[in-house]
C-alpha cells in the first residue's frame, strides 16, 4: 500500500508542478501562447511544448534520483528555475522571439523548442 501512496503523491505532485510551470512559463513569454495555438500557430505550439517537455525530463529525473517527495519537489522548482533562465536568455540573444513566434515562423519555434528539450536533458542529467 505505501507503494501505491508513493506513487500517487510523486505523480500528483509532478502534475501540479507541470500545470505550475506551464502557467509560469506562459506568464513569462511576451506573447500568448494558448491564443496562438487556438489559431493554429505552429512556432507558438513548438516553443511551448519544447518548454514543457525539457521541463518534464528534470521532473521525471528528479523522481527517479530523489529520495523524498520534498528533495523532489525542490530539485523541480530548480528546473523551472533554469528553464525559465535558459528562455530569457535566448530570447534576448536572439531579440526577435515576439515577432518571429507571432508571425508563426516554424522553424523559430523549432529552434526554441530544441534548446529547451537540450537544457531540460542536461538539466536532467545533472540529476543523477
Amino acid at each position: 500500500m505505501e507503494i501505491v501512496i508513493n506513487y500517487a503523491l510523486h505523480l500528483v505532485t509532478a502534475g501540479l508542478l507541470l500545470y505550475v510551470f506551464f502557467l509560469v512559463y506562459c506568464w513569462a513569454t511576451p506573447f500568448d501562447e494558448i491564443g496562438l495555438i487556438r489559431q493554429g500557430n505552429g512556432a507558438a505550439a513548438l516553443s511551448l511544448g519544447g518548454a514543457l517537455i525539457g521541463f518534464s525530463l528534470t521532473v521525471a529525473s528528479g523522481i527517479v534520483h530523489t529520495d523524498s517527495l520534498v528533495q523532489f519537489f525542490a530539485w523541480a522548482v530548480g528546473a523551472a528555475l533554469v528553464q525559465l533562465a535558459a528562455y530569457l536568455l535566448v530570447t534576448r540573444l536572439l531579440h526577435m522571439s515576439k515577432d518571429q513566434i507571432e508571425g508563426g515562423n516554424i522553424a523559430f519555434g523549432g529552434l526554441l523548442a530544441a534548446i529547451s528539450i537540450a537544457v531540460g536533458a542536461i538539466n536532467a542529467a545533472c540529476l543523477s
